[in-house]
């Protein structure tokens, strides 16, 4: 199968708007490992797509960390009885989110967004794979659904350390064409991890895209994994867990990304806030990630030109 390039791949998304909200919890549940809030925010929700990200506050009112935490949004509904609602999924295990996962309804927290790049979608029905873990990855089922809707076949891979680390096990049954499970401790599906099924995934399926989100591990693995497959892979780089500290407007750099151009010469720094957080897997400098974090390298520019938006 020949890949389309990017202008055949994928369509083109505007910016959308942005918008502050002190937003209330109407509700706070456990899923598994993990905690899943929804806040009433319509004008976040009024233009927010997959893959994009809040910035919220953190700490309380007196009490707040001078940076607010990027997370990926899980989903959001324009209208409804509330209102316009967002869903964001927390690790309780982060101590950075902590704070999140403890909230409740009717608390009050303040949010931005939606922030930087959403996922693009192909521009025709193509088959797709979607690869998600952690908290992450709970993005990736908004967009297996708006990819359906399209006429793709999806087909997703997800993947936890325990069976009570899988986040949408069940909706994602409802929502993809295939689903395959990973697990570290075996105690769900394939005893691994998502890159040990990969290769026959993207074999078997001819997948023209690959979308991926959740820690930065999980995001190389699948970047090198459809590169030798012949597909394009966009993935969303928000910190080693799924969430960053930032600003939320770029002026900060806290969470840049090295990331090289298109003729792959010249390497410029990313913010996932404004020029992230969904890049191509191929451009990221994985190269540069040690240890879980980037180091800058010597070469990189300070800015970025806009990569396909």
């Amino acid at each position: 199968m020949t890949v389309p390039g990017d202008s055949a791949a994928t369509q083109v998304i505007r910016r959308s708007r942005v918008a502050q909200e002190s937003s209330e919890v109407i509700a706070a549940r456990t899923v598994g490992a993990f905690r899943h809030l929804t806040l009433v925010a319509p004008g976040v929700a009024e233009s927010a797509g997959p893959g994009q990200l809040v910035a919220v506050a953190v700490g309380g009112p007196g009490a707040e960390l001078p940076l607010r935490r990027l997370v990926l949004l899980h989903r959001a509904t324009p209208s409804g009885a509330y209102g316009g609602t967002v869903e964001l999924v927390i690790d309780p295990a982060d101590p950075t989110t902590a704070w999140l996962a403890a909230r409740r309804p009717h608390d009050q927290i303040d949010v931005v967004g939606p922030l930087g790049r959403r996922f693009p979608l192909p521009s025709e029905a193509l088959p797709c794979v979607v690869v998600g873990e952690g908290a992450g990855g709970g993005a990736l089922l908004w967009l297996a659904e708006v990819l359906r809707t399209r006429g793709c076949r999806v087909d997703l891979v997800l993947g936890g350390e325990s069976a009570r680390r899988l986040l949408g096990f069940v909706d994602a049954r409802r929502l993809c064409d295939g689903v395959t499970v990973t697990t570290l401790d075996g105690s769900a599906g394939v005893h691994g991890e998502p890159a040990d099924v990969l290769p026959t995934l993207l074999e078997r399926s001819r997948a023209a895209v690959v979308y991926a989100a959740g820690p930065l591990s999980l995001l190389r693995a699948t970047a090198a994994a459809a590169e030798r497959a012949g597909a394009v892979s966009m993935v969303a780089v928000n910190g080693p867990g799924g969430s960053v500290a930032g600003c939320g407007t770029g002026l900060c750099a806290g969470c840049v990304v090295p990331v090289r151009d298109e003729g792959g010469g010249v390497t410029h720094l990313v913010r996932s806030c404004t020029e992230g957080p969904v890049l191509r897997g191929d451009r990221v400098r994985w190269d540069a990630l040690v240890d879980g974090r980037w180091r800058i390298p010597s070469d990189a520019r300070s800015a970025a030109p806009h990569q396909g938006e």
